[in-house]
């Protein structure tokens, strides 16, 4: 028997396999890592185009061509995407506010058609969601709202409740949009929250010096916050060429634009109902003042009205402004100081994003049935400040639309 011979044979066999392992190797190294570059470059395109589409339908335009054309600039042709809304398949399948796309792409390989692996399929998938815009109540109801979206703890405060005053509050919660993560609410001396059915939900977190001055306690603190400007829309509304004029009464007004600097003038106390756009400031510093069916609209100036006037007002029950009873722009940052006699009551919105709001209270039983909304918020003195709030009696207005993408 020739030894040789065989371990000769032997070897050219090891050798061929060694080969056969090197190649697959290769094949691994090389193809692998092309296939997995294409599998991102497909992932990304998906992302890309389901977002892009989420973003036309909430336009108008035709998103199923959007998509397809995001993806060909991606380097798919229209032949590698399949859209479905709602999506065929996963968490989301039947659901049409998703909008569902998977890119597939067949890679040529180098090595691994020596093993006879000539190709290799990859796909991305991706489901985005499109919210189209629905009336709602603002933020979900929450019946006083700080928006700051950041604060400090000596100057800037977004939410502070000192002195001896009680907020007592039904119907609703409180939010604090600020992610200041030591006081973005801030309670000291006696200063209470008393709340029946809602909670104090804060996007940062508390310093709370009482907690048994808290309830409910503690309050739900590390949130979510929200976009600032608010993600909802603004009430778009004017007096038009209309003047407001005082009736031949002496005490009666009609509603208008109103340009002098301080309003009501004197010896007003009844208003009519409508529209009135206030150009200076909103003052009451005794007296009364009544009005029915009636929004106010404070385009520049600040509010400042005294714990010894007697005010009873309320918003439009019907039409675009049901609800509304102030409104400032969000570019009136002024200080807006809310207080009145223990008699008075408000109802409707008082909608002032961009301004400092002060809760002076009054000891009202009937109080504030009423969704309190500023920039930031103190509440001090030593009133009981009741908010009745009542979605029913508040404005409603179109949340923004909103796209994600949710895989």
């Amino acid at each position: 028997m020739n030894f040789r011979k065989i371990e000769k044979g032997q070897a050219l066999i090891l050798i061929v396999f060694s080969i056969i392992g090197l190649i697959g190797i290769t094949a691994l190294a090389v193809d692998g890592g092309n296939a997995f570059l294409e599998k991102r470059r497909a992932q990304n395109a998906a992302d890309a185009s389901a977002l892009g589409g989420a973003l036309a339908r909430i336009k108008g335009y035709s998103w199923v061509q959007e998509i397809y054309t995001i993806a060909e600039a991606s380097g798919f042709d229209k032949n590698a995407v399949q859209v479905f809304s709602p999506p065929a398949t996963g968490e989301y399948a039947g659901d049409v506010e998703y909008i569902q796309v998977i890119i597939t792409n067949r890679v040529r390989t180098y090595f691994g058609s020596a093993i006879g692996i000539r190709q290799v399929t990859v796909t991305g998938e991706a489901v985005s969601r499109t919210k189209t815009p629905e009336i709602k109540e603002i933020l979900d109801g929450s019946a006083l709202i700080s928006l700051a979206p950041t604060s400090d703890c000596n100057n800037e405060r977004s939410f502070w409740v000192h002195g001896e005053s009680t907020l007592d509050i039904s119907g609703g919660g409180i939010f604090i949009n600020s992610n200041n993560p030591d006081c973005a609410l801030i309670q000291n001396g006696s200063g209470s929250i008393r709340i029946e059915g809602g909670e104090i939900s804060v996007a940062g977190g508390a310093n709370i010096q009482k907690p048994r001055l808290l309830t409910p306690y503690p309050p739900k603190t590390n949130g979510i916050p929200i976009s600032y400007p608010p993600p909802f829309f603004m009430p778009k509304f004017g007096c038009g060429g209309k003047m407001a004029e005082v009736l031949e009464d002496g005490i009666t007004m009609s509603p208008g634009s109103y340009d002098e600097d301080i309003f009501p003038p004197e010896d007003v106390q009844f208003l009519e109902p409508g529209v009135y756009c206030i150009n200076g400031d909103f003052l009451i510093g005794g007296g009364s003042l009544e009005g029915d069916n009636v929004t106010f609209k404070m385009e520049h100036g600040r509010i400042k009205w005294s714990g010894d006037a007697y005010i009873n007002l309320r918003a439009p029950s019907g039409g675009d402004l049901a609800g509304l009873l102030i409104y400032a722009p969000i570019e009136n940052k002024n200080k807006m100081v809310i207080t009145s006699d223990d008699h008075s009551s408000l109802k409707g919105t008082i909608l002032m994003p961009g301004a400092v709001i002060h809760l002076n209270g009054g000891d009202s039983q009937d109080g504030y049935h009423s969704q309190i909304i500023g920039y930031r918020i103190e509440s001090n003195g030593a009133s009981n400040i009741v908010i009745k709030y009542k979605d029913e009696q508040n404005y409603d207005t179109y949340n923004m639309p909103e796209i994600q993408l949710t895989q």
